[in-house]
């Protein structure tokens, strides 16, 4: 039975609401339909960043509304664009956006799904994470079991979607969901967002990598970040703005200027895509097998000074892009979310134990009605 629906995702980047209309077919099936972008502006950002940084129960709150709002703009531009009316969609199912997590003790995701369900009179599936942490679980990552289900293609496959947080998971051939490895490598690319943002006034992102091409690394600095404890935590493991975040990047820079009195704001940036890159290619060298590509999503896809960065620190493997494979790959998260609540409307677990940590299979995601 083929059933439309909209998956909505705000990811640790913040840049704002990935909006994708999906198809959905018993198979499963996957079509994208159309896929839209809601931005945030400087202020909505701000909001977003003060949340995580000393967020009181007065201003999570008023988050929470007004980022149902947000989200209300994002569906009614996909639909828009997709040629759907709110009558044919079957539900809704947004992960909202992270404004705390500590794995395996609590999380937290804003974005009132009540709002959202009043708006469209469709039943709205949301808080896909907590249900893995009630279980003893990370809560993170879940797109994992989309990977192994959706994009496994054939042979040994390793997905990486470079987020504000990075993430990996490698799928064995033939597929299989209790086998597969998955973990968040630690930042995408929260860092390089945060030093574009600090460093370079009125600039939000590094386009296609120009600045951080322009910038000198400092080897020495990446060395001791990379001696950090959660680089050499082993799996189940998973991370956040929690730790990765303003802070991590400004104390990256200070670090950089110790070494280089007169080091520039591209040497920052070229330091912590450095970085960036190690930290997802000494990981992927821990795992065991021998994969024949790996596929790039996320907006650090779109930096080409990282992905050419990983091309070379993984020589052995062919690299591509989500994009080539399937579809516009930053609505991957967006389209994972929707097939996870599909899941969730015929009662099928949505987190894999082995990659989460959680006492097993569970059924993920509290359902408003319509």
């Amino acid at each position: 039975m083929s059933q439309l629906v909209v998956g909505l995702m705000s990811g640790t980047s913040a840049d704002g609401v990935d909006a994708a209309l999906v198809r959905m077919d018993d198979g499963p099936l996957v079509e994208l339909v159309a896929y839209h972008v809601r931005p945030y502006d400087e202020e909505e950002r701000g909001a977003l960043r003060g949340a995580i940084e000393r967020g009181g129960g007065r201003e999570l709150s008023h988050l929470n509304f007004d980022m149902a709002g947000w989200f209300t703009d994002a569906v009614e531009a996909v639909l828009v664009k997709g040629g759907a009316a709110p009558e044919q969609l079957d539900f809704i199912a947004s992960h909202g956006h992270t404004v705390w997590h500590e794995p395996g003790k609590n999380t937290l995701q804003l974005g009132e799904a009540a709002v959202l369900a009043e708006r469209f009179g469709v039943s709205v599936i949301s808080d896909f994470r907590v249900r893995d942490v009630a279980a003893g679980g990370q809560g993170a990552p879940l797109v994992p079991l989309v990977d192994v289900d959706l994009f496994s293609g054939s042979g040994e496959r390793v997905l990486l979607n470079i987020g504000g947080i990075a993430n990996v998971t490698w799928i064995p051939a033939p597929p299989d969901r209790t086998t597969a490895v998955a973990f968040d490598t630690g930042p995408g690319m929260t860092l390089i967002d945060t030093i574009v943002r600090e460093q370079f006034h009125g600039m939000s992102i590094d386009d296609d990598g120009a600045l951080a091409a322009s910038g000198t690394v400092d080897q020495v600095a990446v060395e001791t970040l990379l001696g950090d404890s959660y680089f050499r935590k082993p799996p189940p493991k998973s991370t956040g703005r929690e730790f990765f975040g303003d802070a991590y990047a400004r104390s990256l820079c200070s670090r950089v200027r110790e070494h280089h009195p007169g080091a520039t704001a591209h040497d920052f940036l070229a330091t912590s895509v450095e970085l960036t890159a190690r930290s997802i290619s000494d990981h992927l060298a821990t795992l065991d097998g021998n994969p024949r590509d790996l596929v790039i999503s996320g907006g650090g896809a779109r930096n080409s000074t990282l992905v050419n960065r990983l091309r070379v620190l993984n020589s052995r493997i062919e690299v591509k892009l989500f994009d080539e494979l399937y579809f516009d790959g930053d609505a991957k998260e967006a389209v994972a979310f929707a097939y996870l609540g599909w899941l969730t409307t015929r009662k099928s677990e949505g987190n894999l134990p082995g990659v989460t940590g959680s006492a097993g299979p569970r059924v993920l995601g509290k359902i408003t009605p319509a």
